[in-house]
């Protein structure tokens, strides 16, 4: 039986392998992403996503600190 009946490569993207992972151009392909409301970097969003837009790491800082309101 193969392996390759998923299209996920060594870093767990679908469609990209373990060379993508380095190469820079490869993390901005795909559709035009949305940028972070707070540090303006790229979201997984796509621009066409309504609402507020967080990347990841502002997602989770954020998280923190409504965690911790009391």
């Amino acid at each position: 039986m193969s392996d390759d009946h998923c299209a996920t490569g060594g870093n767990g993207r679908p469609g990209m392998d373990s060379r993508d992972a380095l190469d820079p151009a490869a993390e901005q392909a795909g559709p035009p992403y949305a940028e972070c409301v707070l540090c303006r970097e790229p979201t997984e969003y796509p621009e066409s996503y309504r609402g507020i837009t967080l990347c990841p790491v502002c997602a989770w800082q954020e998280a923190q600190r409504t965690a911790c309101s009391g």
